[in-house]
């Protein structure tokens, strides 16, 4: 293998996901401010919105996770035009 492509700071990183907070500790060079102990151990912590553990895909499960309200959001924004669409068939 070719010497000095690899990167110096691979370490155990714990990732967490902040819809059902599961954690998981694996091997990363993410870089991260904060920390999280596991076991008695401190890990750099990595927030993750989603993971295996909770997308659909490999859950089978369907779930609705609105945050900040960004489907009210959504059709607040568009209402005006559905508005526009029932006034020009009419």
């Amino acid at each position: 293998m070719r010497k000095g492509i690899h990167p110096d700071n691979y370490r155990l990183v714990a990732f967490k996901d902040m819809s059902n907070d599961d954690v998981f500790i694996t091997k990363s060079t993410a870089e991260t401010k904060e920390t999280l102990e596991v076991d008695g151990v401190e890990y750099p912590l990595v927030k993750l919105e989603i993971s295996r553990s909770s997308h659909p895909f490999y859950t089978g499960k369907s779930k609705l996770i609105d945050t900040a309200g960004r489907i009210d959001k959504f059709k607040s924004k568009y209402a005006k035009f559905k508005k526009q669409a029932v006034k020009e068939e009419e």
